[in-house]
């Protein structure tokens, strides 16, 4: 393991700097998200870099509620909670009460079986690198009120699962982000200090710190500042509850309070935790995805010989980042209430590092043109997307058609001999062809991903399962709606003794 060192000493070593944007072209992004965009409804960014901080904001509490966001706007931050579940954890490990190399079970009770696999145990820091083999929720999370689904997922749930979970992959083989895997890390350390995870965090990170705008349960002064979330389509939608999985994505706070946490990461204010917010970081584990690490709960990307530290949040209605770059010592928050796919990270990054391009919202009008149908034989057939995802481009007459595995036929329209769009959906296809005019691969194009798709002579097989006969009582409980993500919910009905999704 890399020896921990203060971020303040790095910059020493390093003393590069660098400064965000001013104030009115941060006003003009958040602005344009905004007004011209359609992407929010209340955004406030926050900067801190040797010069002090500075707050920009724009937008509203809600549609309804005209007051403006400002940097005392309480948001819920979401996944940012994380970073505050490994540092109680690197604390505690400080004071010598817990190692890293405890298995989580050593906290847990006696009738809880946590999963092993090949003889290896799960432990804090698995759960805090990302990497304990863990999915990212549980099977049984089956939420009563999808509109604030964590409320009603208990403990005994949890512990039922994990007693009953057999891991797919070895312990700390590979990073697959896990909700339930932090949420876990949280409820232990609060066992093991014997008090809530709330009192825990207050205890040892927000009372220190001074930031009293920071917690679960808002104070009546607070609930009085607190944002109002709103889904993809600019919906006010209910906040979120997480009782169990606290350590995931509970806490709640402002942008003033966020400031002052990264005043600390970065060294511009004395605090106890300087030793324990540098071991955070100390350490760099792959994640499989390019140029991006993680460390303790804390993710690295780098661009251009630059990284940034950070990490995101969504719930059902907000969207948050905060990262810093350790060597210009630049820390940027960004606190969003609308739960869109895009988020805020962009802005996050872009103003820490201008490299990093901001999203792209423009809707290019597209216009089909007039071909020889006869380009169209050249591209009839099967394209593998991933193992048993197929996209199968056809023909009928003038036509052309794409068709994914277990998706309905959409028709696609060409911009040029190679360049084809659909109507139905925000979707390009790129068409690469051999010399003889056939594709040999083709490229999807949707939602800022580009995805390679090879030609397969024929269509997967799937292979055959035997059909059972299940009694439609079993079937019954299955019935229901599922949050697959915060934007996708899953409805499974039946009819008879058939289930439908």
């Amino acid at each position: 393991m890399k020896k921990p060192s203060l971020i303040a000493a790095i910059a020493l070593i390093l003393p590069l700097s660098a400064q965000a944007p001013p104030d009115g072209e941060i006003r003009k992004i958040l602005s344009d998200r905004i007004d011209r965009d359609h992407q929010g409804v209340g955004i406030v960014a926050g900067v801190i870099d040797e010069h002090g901080r500075r707050v920009v904001s724009w937008g509203n509490f809600d549609q309804r509620d005209k007051r403006a966001v400002g940097a005392d706007t309480v948001f819920e931050i979401g996944s940012m909670t994380k970073v505050f579940t490994s540092l109680l954890l690197m604390d505690m490990v400080a004071k010598g009460e817990v190692a890293l190399t405890d298995p989580v079970s050593k906290f847990l009770p006696a009738t809880v079986k946590i999963p092993e696999r090949n003889g290896k145990k799960i432990t804090l820091a698995d759960l805090s690198t990302q990497s304990s083999g863990l999915p990212r929720m549980p099977s049984n999370f089956k939420p009563k009120e999808i509109a604030n689904p964590y409320a009603d997922y208990s403990v005994e749930q949890m512990y039922e699962f994990l007693s009953g979970y057999t891991l797919t992959r070895d312990i700390g083989e590979k990073y697959e982000y896990s909700n339930l895997g932090v949420g876990l890390l949280g409820h232990a350390l609060a066992l093991r200090a014997g008090k809530s995870y709330e009192a825990l965090v207050k205890e040892r990170i927000t009372g220190p710190l001074g930031m009293a705008s920071t917690s679960i349960t808002l104070t009546p002064e607070m609930k009085g500042r607190f944002a109002v979330g709103h889904d993809a389509g600019l919906k006010a939608v209910s906040a979120w509850d997480l009782p169990t999985l606290a350590g995931a994505g509970a806490l709640r706070s402002d942008v003033n309070d966020m400031l002052t946490f990264m005043a600390a990461n970065l060294g511009y204010v004395k605090t106890p935790l300087a030793a324990a917010m540098a071991t955070e970081t100390s350490i760099r584990k792959p994640t499989g995805v390019p140029n991006m690490e993680i460390a303790y709960a804390w993710h690295v990307i780098t661009k251009d010989g630059r990284s940034i530290i950070w990490h995101n949040g969504g719930t059902g209605g907000f969207r948050t980042f905060m990262g810093f770059d350790p060597q210009t010592r630049l820390g940027v928050v960004v606190l969003s209430n609308v739960a869109n796919a895009e988020g805020v990270d962009d802005i996050g990054r872009h103003l820490i590092n201008a490299n990093f391009p901001l999203a792209s919202f423009d809707k290019k009008e597209r216009k089909a043109v007039s071909l020889n149908t006869k380009l169209f034989d050249g591209y009839v057939g099967y394209y593998e997307m991933a193992p048993r995802f197929i996209l199968n481009i056809t023909r009928d007459g003038d036509h052309l058609y794409a068709q994914a595995t277990g998706q309905g036929r959409f028709e696609i329209f060409p911009e040029s001999e190679k360049e084809y769009f659909a109507k139905a959906a925000d979707i390009q296809l790129s068409f690469h062809t051999g010399d003889d005019g056939k594709a040999t691969e083709l490229v999807v194009h949707q939602g800022g991903a580009n995805t390679v798709a090879k030609r397969v002579e024929a269509e997967p097989k799937v292979p055959e399962r035997n059909k059972i006969v299940v009694d439609s009582k079993v079937l019954e409980g299955y019935v229901g709606k599922y949050q697959v993500t915060p934007q996708m919910v899953l409805t499974v009905s039946r009819d008879g003794g058939r289930l439908f999704t």
